[in-house]
């Protein structure tokens, strides 16, 4: 029996702590043309779900916690219960959808049996039918869990799909081989002096990290709405960008896509904050950014491999130019700060630890009311081909990402072929907006477009302005 790890296992103790939480990740897929009839597209699904070892395992847990759980397999699997049909009331636009979303993703998965649901939806408008596939975070990461979806497509077997999600993963840097075996003393010198300096500037770095995850975690963000208690339900939303358009923004003003998805997601809050009557204060929105640790030949191992980042989006700033700079300066402090080695470290040790104490201490820290993380903000590189399901083509891939951790909204940005798609969870009492959010994302995103085209100068008063021309 394969055990959980410690990151893992701690999304299911995360869970135990808020009985308002369901920490389970999604993908709704959109595909064009006539539902093919449900029995074969039930029995193709099945056949390619139950190769995936995972979604024929359930977990086995011990009294009190001392031992981690584990996956066992589950000889006596009824593919009725995961794999379910629904269909949308008329018109069957996004509306309906993302309402119906929202209400598959806020029921809790059932321990008792394989963590996983797949819904065939029928009744979208425009000639379109839907697969909403939903897992719980303790089998994958988004990156793990977007491998796993295209395995569920027509070319799960064959290269297209495997070569386009790699090609999209960001690479993670690997161990460098060690020096060759040499006999001269001063080259021995040499390499134990730089060995020894290369490991005094990691560990700094990485105590510089930790310093910063700890401050993010302890120290409040100033007082508003965004925080606090949530209930069992939810609303969702979801908007598309072009990425030809993000990527000029990217080329004009030498940033990243992770940049421009941030300063939007960063304008959207300024907006909502404002409509509210509330402040936006240079702490009201630290985010908690999940940053992939996995490299490029464990795409399709299902776990978590991440560590995180904890910048402030400066919701302050109402220059877009200035919201998407600031983006850029902060994540690239973040990224050199060695939040990310830290969080790394940490989870490693943490894996050393016997599993009832920390099994505790998870459970323990995730009950106890954090005021320092506001939202969530997770990137996912998808295919950047279309699938095809039962020969109906993918067009659009919308990511639905979990709440916990008293976070009132979740937001998971996934890119697929030609655009970029920001899925938006948000607690259904203290967040009604995230359709404006969304738009606000939306308008935030073309604002930059439009900028990109123009030349800028510096004004007295020290803000950017647009001079239309070539």
């Amino acid at each position: 029996m394969e055990q959980l790890t410690t990151l893992d296992a701690g999304f299911l103790q995360a869970e135990d702590s808020d009985p308002h939480v369901s920490l389970a990740i999604g993908a709704i897929a959109v595909l064009v043309g006539p539902m093919p009839d449900f029995d074969s597209l039930a029995s193709d699904l099945a056949e390619r779900i139950l190769a995936i070892p995972r979604f024929r395992q359930v977990l086995h847990t011990h009294p009190l916690d001392l031992g981690a759980p584990e996956w066992t397999d589950d000889a006596d699997i009824d593919i009725s219960h995961h794999l379910r049909r629904a269909a949308l009331p008329r018109p069957g636009d996004d509306a309906s959808l993302f309402r119906w979303a929202a209400e598959v993703m806020e029921r809790r998965l059932d321990r008792d049996r394989p963590l996983w649901e797949c819904w065939i939806v029928d009744g979208l408008a425009h000639n379109r039918w839907a697969m909403l596939i939903k897992i719980h975070h303790c089998i994958a990461d988004g990156v793990a869990a977007t491998h796993l979806l295209t395995q569920l497509c027509d070319c799960h077997t064959g290269q297209t799909c495997s070569t386009a999600l790699r090609a999209a993963q960001a690479p993670v840097p690997k161990t460098p081989r060690p020096p060759a075996l040499t006999f001269n003393p001063i080259d021995w010198m040499v390499s134990a002096w730089q060995t020894s300096r290369g490991v005094t500037s990691a560990t700094r770095q990485a105590v510089r990290g930790a310093a910063d995850l700890a401050t993010g975690l302890l120290r409040p963000a100033a007082a508003s709405s965004l925080t606090g208690p949530v209930t069992d339900m939810r609303r969702y939303a979801a908007v598309e960008v072009s990425l030809a358009e993000v990527s000029r923004i990217c080329q004009r003003f030498d940033v990243t896509v992770d940049d421009v998805a941030l300063a939007a997601i960063t304008d959207s809050f300024r907006t909502i904050l404002t409509r509210r009557g509330e402040q936006p204060r240079r702490t009201s929105l630290r985010t908690l950014v999940p940053v992939s640790v996995r490299p490029d030949d464990a795409v399709d191992k299902p776990d978590n491999r991440v560590s995180v980042m904890l910048p402030y989006l400066p919701v302050d700033l109402a220059d877009p130019i200035q919201q998407l700079q600031t983006v850029n300066a902060r994540l690239t402090n973040a990224k050199s700060s060695g939040q990310r080695e830290a969080g790394n470290i940490l989870i490693a040790a943490a894996n050393a630890v016997p599993f009832p104490l920390m099994a505790w201490a998870v459970r323990t820290l995730t009950r106890l009311p954090q005021r320092g993380i506001v939202t969530s903000a997770t990137n996912i590189a998808g295919p950047r081909r279309r699938l095809r399901l039962k020969g109906r083509e993918v067009v659009r891939l919308l990511p639905v990402p979990p709440l916990a951790l008293r976070l009132r909204t979740g937001i998971a940005i996934l890119s697929y072929a030609d655009h970029l798609a920001f899925g938006i969870i948000g607690d259904y009492d203290a967040a009604p907006d995230v359709n404006e959010l969304a738009d606000g994302i939306e308008r935030a995103v073309s604002r930059l477009a439009e900028l990109s085209n123009g030349h800028w100068r510096c004004t007295p008063v020290g803000t950017l302005a647009l001079v239309q021309g070539g």
